[in-house]
C-alpha cells in the first residue's frame, strides 16, 4: 500500500467523524516532505478557513500517534477549490455536464490527455465527450493519473449558486 493510501485510511475516520469527506491525500518532496490533505464538508457547505484549521488540528493528533512518515513534514489541509481534482469514481458522476481535463497512465485511441464534457460513468469507466470527436470516449478509472475540472464560466456560475 502506498504511503498516501495508508495515510488516507488512517485519517479518514477522524475526518468523517468531524463531518468532512477526504478528497485527496498527496505526499510530495524528498528533503522537505509535504503532506497535502484535501477535504470538503460532508454537508456540501463551503469549506472555510476555520474548517481547515479544525481538521488540521484533529488530523495532526492522529498523525503524531501513528507517525506514518517517520521524518519531519509539513501538513497542509485545504479545500479542493473550484477547479477541483476529480479522484473518486463518484466525482465523475457528481460533476457530469462540466468540462474536465484527464491525463491517463496508458493511451486510449493513441492519446493520454483529453479535455471534454464529463458524461458520468459506466461501470469502472469514465465517459467523456471530447470536442472534435463524434463519439464519446470511455477511459478506465484505474488508468487516470490526474483529472480536474476546468475553470469555465459555467463552473463559476454553478459555484456562485451554491
Amino acid at each position: 500500500m502506498e504511503l498516501a493510501d495508508r495515510i488516507y485510511e488512517l485519517v479518514r475516520p477522524t475526518a468523517e467523524s468531524l463531518g468532512y469527506a477526504l478528497v485527496r491525500v498527496q505526499v510530495s518532496g524528498r528533503q522537505r516532505v509535504r503532506l497535502q490533505i484535501m477535504a470538503e464538508r460532508a454537508d456540501d457547505q463551503p469549506m472555510m478557513v476555520d474548517d481547515c484549521a479544525t481538521l488540521s488540528r484533529a488530523l495532526s493528533a492522529v498523525l503524531d500517534i501513528d507517525d506514518p512518515i517517520g521524518s519531519a513534514y509539513t501538513l497542509e489541509v485545504s479545500s479542493p477549490g473550484i477547479d477541483r481534482p476529480l479522484v473518486r469514481l463518484a466525482d465523475f458522476d457528481r460533476f457530469a455536464g462540466l468540462e474536465a481535463r484527464i491525463e491517463l497512465a496508458r493511451p486510449v485511441d493513441g492519446r493520454r490527455r483529453f479535455r471534454g464534457r464529463l458524461l458520468g460513468t459506466r461501470g469502472q469507466a469514465v465517459r467523456l465527450a471530447v470536442e472534435g470527436q463524434e463519439q464519446e470516449i470511455e477511459v478506465p478509472h484505474a488508468d487516470i493519473q490526474r483529472a480536474k475540472l476546468v475553470l469555465t464560466d459555467e463552473l463559476l456560475a454553478m459555484h456562485a449558486r451554491s
